[in-house]
């Protein structure tokens, strides 16, 4: 794969807007002019499309019926199937899965999206559905050239040859809302414009509606809502999938997200920089940037770059885009970014932005502060105040139902069967307590799901301690005075507790004094082992 687009056609030369975003250097275009004017409506969506949200979740008492009628056949069917065939076997909650999972594949792009949504919830939904979305393909099948076309120029109002001098017909990629092409402009700078499907927006409102009428009836009825009920997950869904038919919601979010990221003096990572003309709702022009693809960890080791560092990096900068500025990346996954030659991650597609109200984000910054010093009490009292748990839950009932005042569980040493007790008890408890799984959060643990798997893809020898350590001082030190002030906490310090990261990772403290990632695995392996063949019913 090409590296480096230094002597790419069109460039501008030096970057003037570095000022503004963390942009690459070489850039084809400058936006330190005026606001693009596609940017200014922008807060006016945001606020229109939070208006349509409570009628597109609310169940209607009659639904589209063509496509209700559709969706209840294939989910009767694939239930059906389940029940006739797998209830009540060893296999029951593995075979329910696996037939959502392939159902969701019929019923096409938006419950394809759902399912990966679902794919990212571990510890909120069962084990057995999210290993089966994960399955759910990245890629669907591309729309045809022809209605590309008829997209770019409806929305441009003009012949696509008239705005680029090459336009590849096929899609360097194809997703559930858009496929993405490469161009270049007559001016000859290379482009990727994102295309949205046709109809897409028409056909994920009718599902929403669909799916809000459907999900009452599924309360209680088949055993994979975990801690999100069928209805919240609906609501959950259409704060995530409606945010991204809207083109210019996502180019101003690479700006802010750009932004954000400069405010920190974070240039570890690079955005690419959508157009100043050519976005509008169902198009976006933006910069081509090039690298390594996030599994070619032989290519990046052959160009020199630490792929530690591009770990540690990645985190620093994901926690503190949410806890200092309340925004961040919502979507991190292999095909949404890559490591450029000089070790900087390149970040792509940005419908899915992490947006916190200055109390979530507080609520955040708690959760950070009382996780890295052992407060498990300020854990849950965090969890509470950004939505997980009810607004008056009582944070000692919580603890004391939990046992997380107690000593702590090295859950290898457990046999299957005490194992499954213990899941079973939080589970139970917290569905007790009413808990849910708000959007921040779910982005938030999506996103570190995904770091997760990074780690073992480009530093499994990584140490985990040392590396919690690490970042909890660069906060520290960075930006202590400022969390100290926004949490009140003045005159107060913030120490790390390790015995308590380290009993966080089920290890006994006075005997663990290092712990890789492979290890880790290792002991995940185990448990896993362990879980096989019981059911958490």
């Amino acid at each position: 794969m090409s590296i480096t687009s230094a002597d790419a056609p069109g460039s501008t030369g030096a970057a003037d807007d570095l000022h503004l975003g963390s942009f690459s250097d070489d850039p084809p275009w400058s936006l330190a002019g005026a606001i693009p004017t596609w940017r200014r409506p922008v807060d006016i969506l945001r606020r229109h499309q939070a208006e349509q949200l409570p009628w597109l979740t609310r169940p209607p008492r009659i639904p589209p019926v063509r496509r209700a009628m559709t969706v209840v056949r294939v989910l009767g069917l694939a239930i059906a199937v389940w029940y006739l065939r797998e209830r009540g076997t060893e296999q029951s909650r593995a075979g329910l899965s696996r037939r959502i999972r392939l159902a969701a594949e019929r019923l096409g792009p938006t419950y394809i999206k759902l399912a990966q949504i679902i794919s990212a919830g571990e510890g909120v939904f069962p084990a057995e559905l999210v290993a089966e979305c994960k399955k759910c393909r990245d890629q669907v099948p591309a729309v045809p050239f022809d209605q590309v076309r008829e997209v770019v120029e409806g929305e441009l109002g003009r012949p696509i040859e008239e705005v680029f001098r090459s336009f590849d017909r096929r899609p360097l990629a194809a997703a559930s809302i858009a496929q993405v092409h490469a161009a270049t402009l007559h001016s000859g700078q290379e482009v990727v414009v994102k295309v949205q499907r046709p109809r897409i927006d028409v056909v994920v409102r009718q599902d929403l509606r669909v799916l809000a009428w459907l999900a009452p009836f599924l309360v209680g009825r088949i055993p994979v809502a975990a801690l999100a009920n069928p209805p919240g997950l609906v609501e959950l869904f259409a704060e995530t999938i409606v945010e991204e038919l809207d083109f210019r919601l996502e180019a101003a979010n690479m700006l802010d997200v750009a932004r954000v990221f400069v405010e920190l003096d974070q240039r570890g990572f690079v955005v690419p920089r959508p157009h100043p003309e050519y976005v509008t709702r169902r198009i976006l022009v933006m910069e081509r940037l090039r690298g390594f693809n996030f599994n070619d960890v032989a290519g990046m080791k052959a160009a020199g770059v630490d792929t530690e560092a591009v770990i540690r990096t990645g985190m620093i900068g994901f926690l503190e885009g949410a806890f200092l500025h309340g925004i961040f990346h919502g979507d991190l996954h292999g095909g949404n970014l890559f490591v450029m030659a000089d070790g900087r991650t390149a970040l792509l597609d940005f419908g899915i932005t992490g947006r916190l109200t200055e109390d979530e984000r507080i609520g955040f910054l708690k959760m950070m502060m009382t996780a890295t010093s052992n407060d498990v009490r300020g854990q849950v009292a965090a969890l509470r105040d950004l939505g997980f748990l009810p607004a008056d839950t009582d944070v000692e009932s919580v603890v004391a139902d939990l046992k997380l005042d107690g000593p702590p569980i090295d859950p290898t040493a457990l046999t299957p069967d005490e194992l499954v007790k213990e899941i079973q008890g939080v589970v139970k408890a917290l569905l007790g307590y009413g808990a849910r799984m708000p959007k921040p959060l779910m982005l938030y643990i999506k996103n570190l799901i995904f770091i997760d798997g990074a780690i073992a893809t480009l530093a499994p020898e990584l140490d985990m301690f040392a590396t919690v350590t690490d970042v909890a001082t660069h906060f520290a030190v960075t930006h202590g005075p400022t969390i100290a002030s926004q949490l009140g906490l003045a005159g107060e310090t913030w120490a790390v507790d390790m015995d308590g990261i380290k009993a966080g990772f089920g290890v006994d403290p006075a005997t663990t004094n290092r712990l890789t990632y492979a290890e880790l695995q290792e002991r995940r392996a185990l448990i896993n082992r362990r879980l096989a063949g019981k059911r958490l019913t």
